[in-house]
């Protein structure tokens, strides 16, 4: 149930923002949808296809054996159920986001995360483009987390919703009102701003880290 909510939200949501690109693009792009979307698209196939026959949603029941075992933080504390949540949503954003500033200064994990930044053009599908091992690595930290935390279960399944929609959104070669995106960009992490995480020139490429909210980055 948890994979096919999470996968139905994906899919929309992919769907929606490639109609969007469609119809009202940001730029024009220098290579056509047939050039690059088969190696995009094929390594997010190849992605959930190990995921699936590896660790699966690890990260959800990795919260639910913490919670039945009561194992981290969250659990040997009591606190509501919606501060619960808001605390799992808070740190499990902040930690992918040093996983990914980690990313651009460590080589051996820059080799990896490289893929993810070797794409020529900038659209929705580079959202999905990343080496099978970052997508393993970056689960396993999670797990590592989820359990320390004593992380919410519903949380967990919220966020994997969010990384992924926030990342759809954000990747995206949408036209937004200037006007709009620089009141979005205060709270969230809007296309404009990530593009400038996507460039050639270092000092912009080691910018710009977060892919949800853009707290992290303005503190």
């Amino acid at each position: 149930m948890e994979a096919i909510l999470r996968l139905s939200v994906s899919l929309g949501l992919f769907l929606l923002m490639v109609s969007w690109e469609y119809f009202s693009p940001r730029r024009i792009l220098k290579l056509s949808r047939q050039q690059r979307w088969p190696v995009n698209i094929g390594l997010a196939l190849l992605n959930m296809a190990i995921i699936r026959i590896t660790v699966g949603g690890i990260a959800y029941l990795a919260a639910i054996y913490a919670l039945n075992n009561q194992w981290g933080l969250l659990n040997l504390i009591e606190l509501p159920q919606w501060l619960d949540v808001v605390v799992t949503l808070l740190v499990l954003d902040v930690v992918i986001y040093f996983q990914h500033r980690l990313a651009h200064i460590w080589k051996p994990l820059w080799r990896l995360h490289q893929v993810h930044h070797t794409d020529i053009d900038f659209d929705v599908t580079t959202a999905v483009r990343f080496h099978p091992l970052e997508i393993i690595i970056s689960l396993v930290i999670k797990v590592g987390v989820v359990v320390a935390l004593g992380a919410n279960p519903l949380a967990v399944i919220a966020f994997e919703i969010i990384l992924n929609g926030s990342a759809t959104f954000n990747h995206s070669n949408i036209k937004l009102p200037l006007k709009l995106d620089k009141i979005l960009r205060w709270f969230i992490v809007t296309p404009d701003m990530h593009r400038i995480h996507h460039s050639c020139i270092r000092s912009e490429r080691d910018s710009n880290y977060g892919f949800s909210i853009s707290l992290w980055d303005r503190i």
